[in-house]
């Protein structure tokens, strides 16, 4: 026989050829419906996804917990506090005969003054205090990616215990005090921007800030309380285990704060709630295609 097409070779071009028609054939399913055994299923044609879960599909769903170191603090300049013994701490401003229990909540009138209490102003030492509060926060985050690039928003709700209020002088003849319902659950609300700035195998590193406002327990007066905003400043440290679920950790530091208005003259205690987190979570993203 000439050199080209052996009688050997037939049977093997049979097999090929049938099993080019056989592929065809099933290609031209149109849905997993149509296919009526296993193999079918290889050569089905896939349809894109409809204009909602293609929509779903670039939304990154991040859930996390993890916990918050507060340093709670203000200072008093301008004023004064009177310590009368067996009673917590009284502030006052010029008049020591004006004085308030409480500026940290809320404003409220002060105890009678006693005798051989313990007095002294803004004048003559640095007056504040300063309390150690945590939060464990649950916090929730959906973003959208544009190459590096990443903007959303989230919601945080935090279980948040304050602790007692110490002086940061005069230790030795002011008393420390605490704020009524030392429990609560503080809420944010923010935006969110980020940028990745380093990938490595299956890790990337983000930067990224919130911004946005929050909100204390009921026992804090919105009357006589003036929030800022507050920002969230910190990096987020990626591990992809597919190309829809990471897991993450994000420490931080955020800025915050109100100011407290007192009745005479409408003057104001700056309180500063500054903190470091660490949180710890996954994200999520929805596959265009259904499986």
């Amino acid at each position: 026989m000439e050199p080209g097409i052996r009688l050997r070779h037939i049977p093997l071009l049979l097999v090929f050829f049938t099993f080019v028609g056989i592929a065809d054939t099933f290609g031209q399913y149109k849905s997993e419906r149509e296919a009526t055994i296993p193999l079918e299923h290889f050569y089905i044609k896939r349809h894109k996804s409809g204009p909602l879960r293609y929509l779903l599909s670039k939304l990154h769903f991040s859930l996390s917990t993890g916990y918050s170191a507060t340093n709670y603090n203000h200072t008093l300049d301008g004023r004064g506090i009177i310590q009368a013994p067996g009673l917590p701490p009284n502030l006052f401003s010029g008049n020591v005969t004006s004085r308030y229990g409480n500026w940290t909540t809320d404003v409220w009138p002060g105890d009678t003054v006693t005798t051989g209490a313990f007095v002294v102003s803004s004048d003559t030492a640095d007056l504040g205090f300063s309390s150690s509060t945590f939060t464990i926060p649950i916090k929730g985050t959906v973003h959208i990616e544009f190459g590096r690039y990443r903007v959303g928003g989230g919601y945080e709700y935090g279980f948040t215990r304050v602790g007692a209020f110490r002086p940061i002088s005069y230790a030795g003849n002011i008393s420390e005090y605490t704020i009524p319902q030392r429990s609560f659950f503080m809420k944010h609300y923010f935006g969110m921007i980020g940028a990745m700035i380093y990938r490595f195998n299956e890790y990337t590193f983000v930067v990224d800030a919130n911004i946005g406002g929050y909100k204390l327990g009921k026992q804090f007066n919105q009357n006589v309380i003036q929030r800022s905003l507050y920002f969230n400043f910190g990096t987020t440290i990626e591990r992809e285990f597919s190309e829809y679920f990471r897991l993450f950790v994000r420490p931080s530091y955020e800025i915050k704060g109100y100011k407290l208005t007192l009745p005479e003259g409408g003057s104001q205690i700056n309180h500063r709630l500054n903190a470091i987190y660490v949180n710890i979570g996954l994200t999520y993203r929805l596959p265009e295609l259904r499986r």
